[in-house]
């Protein structure tokens, strides 16, 4: 193994953005902070970690006879052949390597594997159709493509005369195609590239020049690929690492688990590229955690950091409640205490208090220790949610049981993280503070203006997006400046709130502009079996709701079922409602439930500030979203403009009552 210095040649003299696939950037390096350390390629970062630590465990993956496990060294020199493979291929440089398929070591694998051999890394989502792979696929200039197996090679059939090859690494190969290779006749074509060719590839990289593409869908055009930088990923995952309580060996191995997909690259921040510059420990959950075998994963794995998205906090929690909800009335009435002296302690804490009551080694061996272990956290020492931000009465309900789940403000073009809450420095709903060495700044329309728009300035800012100069100057200004497109403000402690994106603004036929986040989770705050809530409304007169109900969710197809989840139900029994089901209640089948959610509608209607954003009128939807049926992302985010354009024919039922009346 071969190390260098890496350095940036002449960055003053560059600009803060490109989008050529050869471009270099200039580094926003500052003085007397974190933004002034050397800059790195990805090779320099993953071989100090395999040099330092090459005997400890860095891969883990699940097989019928237990757990393999793979150490740093055997990690790095496995990368090191599946970059000599992707170059005996044909790999070019600055030229791509699709990855599709399940997480597992053989995509974390192909991944650095390209990114050594000089190329781009890119991570295409497994819910992808056939026609948003080929223009990726042509748009990246991939030349390799790397598969799971059947499903997302018959994807990629259709244009194949412009792949060199495929690599298949879950599934057997049944197909009869040329330059269709298994994973291991793939490794094995490393023979014939010598160390020194590949050593030559990777001296040759800076890292100011781009090593990944990681795509944004836009529900305007086609997905816009954002250029990150070997420095971008290197500088991120070391601001990541100091702002937060990682341990390294001797002292201790972090250990996390890899649920999410790799192709999201918030989760393969932390699973990647956090994980080595911490030297941790990955684990690979089964295919089917977000299906219902996480929670299995987690308390056989107790992790020491877990991240998870809005779907899997409201899944824990609904099983926790379950749980609650099944024991006796003395268990009951204990958790409430605990739960209860838990959120007194946080408010005092807000004071500056910080001496534990006596009581609390009670409430924490009783409660909070067995709530832990019960989801599989009881060696966590550091929880964060990715994504969209988590409602408030989620956030207290698990700070109540000692969970602080801290907040992420998550954006690619940011690589992965801008700013973070961190156990030490925790606010609820609060996206916590900036990365140290980045930047804020709250743009406002008129000075007393509480919120604006948030614009980020940072070594974690992106190069620009590929081959697309006009988009990368609406998002990048001369000053190296990022406009999110988020709205939010700073409070006096420099902690961020977000508030919403400009994108997701409703404008109605009057010209008002509703920002309808706020709505929704207060809506969602008084109706406990909503899963989900969408404000509707563009160019209409007036504002209405799409809901979605809690409901049991199929382990195997993931797809949500007809009958409610235990919370659920038992809440419609608190209510004198005898339902169970989805069915139950649909078309206002449940007269109690229909008058239920029309009460909590005009209590948020009171409490509207403008005429025009009150809900006028709501309706359930028959099914739940999922990522499988295109209404989630792969952060669990609403895609508001498919939830539109699916929902369609519901949403024009709204508004064709008053259009008959004008007729």
């Amino acid at each position: 193994m071969t190390s260098r210095v890496a350095t940036q040649n002449n960055s003053k003299e560059l600009s803060f953005w490109t989008t050529k696939k050869d471009g270099e950037v200039r580094l926003r390096m500052e003085k007397n902070s974190l933004a002034n350390e050397s800059p790195l390629t990805v090779h320099d970062m993953f071989l100090d970690t395999a040099t330092k630590f090459s005997n400890s465990i860095a891969l883990c993956s699940k097989h019928r006879d237990g757990w393999q496990v793979r150490t740093y060294v055997e990690y790095y020199e496995e990368c090191r052949k599946a970059a000599k493979a992707f170059l005996q291929l044909g790999l070019e440089r600055f030229h791509s390597v699709g990855i599709i398929g399940v997480n597992s070591e053989e995509w974390v694998i192909s991944s650095l594997g390209a990114i050594m051999a000089g190329g781009f890394s890119v991570g295409i989502l497994t819910t992808d159709t056939a026609k948003t792979c080929q223009v990726i696929v042509e748009n990246s200039k991939v030349q390799v493509i790397v598969v799971d197996g059947t499903v997302q090679l018959q994807k990629i059939q259709g244009f194949l005369k412009s792949i060199k090859a495929v690599v298949q690494y879950k599934e057997a190969i049944r197909a009869k195609l040329p330059n269709l290779y298994s994973w291991s006749t793939f490794l094995g074509l490393a023979v014939s590239v010598s160390d020194e060719m590949l050593d030559h590839v990777i001296d040759s990289q800076k890292p100011n020049q781009c090593c990944m593409l990681v795509y944004s869908h836009t529900t305007s055009g086609p997905p816009k690929a954002i250029m990150l930088s070997h420095d971008n990923i290197t500088w991120t995952a070391s601001a990541i690492a100091q702002s937060l309580s990682f341990t390294c060996p001797p002292e201790g191995q972090e250990t996390m688990v890899c649920y999410l997909p790799l192709s999201c690259f918030s989760s393969q921040l932390f699973d990647v590229w956090v994980s080595i510059y911490v030297a941790g420990m990955l684990y690979f959950a089964e295919p089917d955690a977000l299906r219902g075998s996480l929670l299995d994963t987690l308390r056989e794995v107790r992790p020491t950091t877990f991240y998870g998205v809005p779907q899997v906090w409201d899944r824990m929690l609904d099983k926790m409640r379950t749980t609650q909800l099944a024991a006796s009335k003395f268990r009951r009435k204990l958790d409430a205490w605990a739960m209860r002296l838990r959120l007194r302690i946080h408010a005092k804490q807000m004071l500056g208090q910080e001496q534990l009551p006596l009581c609390f080694c009670l409430a924490q061996r009783m409660t909070f220790d067995p709530a832990r272990k019960f989801l599989g956290l009881d060696q966590c020492r550091q929880v964060f949610n990715t994504g969209i931000g988590l409602p408030e009465d989620t956030l207290l309900y698990f700070l109540s049981l000692d969970i602080p789940i801290c907040e992420l403000y998550s954006l690619d073009e940011c690589t992965g993280v801008h700013s973070l809450c961190s156990p030490g420095e925790f606010r609820p709903t609060s996206c916590g503070k900036e990365l140290p060495g980045t930047h804020t700044k709250i743009i406002k329309q008129e000075e007393e203006d509480l919120v604006g728009a948030v614009h980020v300035w940072g070594r974690h800012v992106f190069m620009g997006y590929f081959h697309n100069k006009a988009s990368t100057q609406e998002m990048l200004d001369a000053y190296g400046w990022l406009h999110t497109g988020d709205r939010g403000y700073l409070d006096e402690e420099n902690f961020l709130y977000l508030s919403g994106n400009i994108q997701d603004l409703i404008t109605l036929k009057s010209g008002e502009k509703i920002n309808p986040l706020p709505v929704e989770e207060r809506l969602k705050l008084l109706i406990p079996i909503a899963r989900y809530v969408v404000l509707v409304g563009q160019d209409a007169p007036y504002l209405c709701a799409l809901l979605t109900l809690k409901c049991q969710v199929n382990p195997e197809s993931g797809e949500p079922r007809d009958a409610l989840t235990t919370e659920a139900v038992s809440f419609c029994q608190h209510l004198k409602s005898t339902s169970t089901r989805l069915t139950d209640i649909l078309y206002d089948a449940d007269p109690i439930i229909t008058q239920f959610i029309n009460q909590a509608v005009d209590t948020v209607n009171s409490e509207a500030t403008e005429p025009n954003s009150k809900i006028i009128k709501w309706r359930i939807l028959d099914t739940d979203f999922t990522m499988e049926s295109g209404e989630l992302g792969a952060n669990t985010k609403v895609k508001r403009a498919v939830v539109t354009k699916m929902y369609q024919a519901e949403i024009e039922n709204f508004y064709e009552e008053d259009e008959k009346a004008e007729d």
